[in-house]
């Protein structure tokens, strides 16, 4: 990394999880930055189309480069700066090291996190608990053994990886809607009974302070609250 900083401004909002991947990367590798927030509640603006012709954010304009999608976005800026985050292919067992990273984030949303998204949807009892029970599966079976090493961050790592980069925005909503019971109560209790190595490395994320800059808890709960009346007709 030369010694001149790059010229970084971020599109973003606090309350997207997949934005708050890049503040969590960014934060990690102690880059200084320029915020612009996007209103997610209103249309696109023409400049902000221009930026990003989806409309979604993140988006990261680094000297003058436009680059969107969030995993794009965390991906890129640990690879243009190198860090703990997560080894250059090259190096001695960097390769390894990222495909176990990409298998985990992939396990992480697959398996477990997009089946929670059901919850949204689910209209009885009967359906949430389907769904509960589903998510829970996909967790013991096919993320917590991914976690036995984890010291207290994946792979044996004392600072956080790609991995957490990738899944902290996702982990510490687990734990708000869980205990603002926006989520059936049950869940983080099964959770930390079935999955141990999970719950310890979720609280140890959820935690850090790189993960909790941005994170305003009300404005979250506030913003889920209004979309599950949304989705459910209420």
């Amino acid at each position: 990394m030369g010694s001149q900083a790059p010229e970084i401004i971020l599109y973003t909002n606090h309350r997207c999880p997949w934005a708050h991947r890049a503040h969590i990367a960014l934060a990690e590798l102690n880059l200084p930055y320029k915020e612009v927030i996007i209103d997610l509640d209103t249309p696109r603006s023409p400049e902000y189309l221009a930026i990003n012709p989806r409309g979604l954010v993140p988006a990261l304009s680094y000297n003058g480069e436009i680059i969107i999608e969030s995993a794009i976005v965390a991906q890129f800026l640990a690879d243009q700066h190198p860090s703990h985050l997560v080894p250059p292919s090259n190096a001695p067992g960097g390769a390894l090291r990222r495909a176990r990273i990409a298998l985990f984030v992939d396990a992480f949303f697959s398996k477990f996190n997009s089946v929670l998204f059901g919850l949204g949807t689910a209209k009885t009892e009967e359906e949430k608990q389907a769904v509960v029970e589903k998510a829970l599966n996909g967790l013991i079976k096919e993320v917590e053994p991914l976690l036995k090493d984890a010291k207290p961050f994946f792979g044996g790592s004392d600072k956080l990886t790609l991995a957490e980069v990738l899944t902290g925005s996702f982990v510490i909503r687990l734990k708000t809607f869980s205990k603002a019971e926006l989520y059936p109560k049950e869940l983080y209790t099964k959770i930390t009974q079935l999955a141990p190595n999970f719950a310890k490395w979720a609280e140890a994320v959820v935690a850090h302070p790189s993960v909790t800059k941005i994170y305003n808890e009300d404005e979250v709960i506030a913003g889920m609250k209004a979309r599950l009346a949304k989705t459910r007709g209420n």
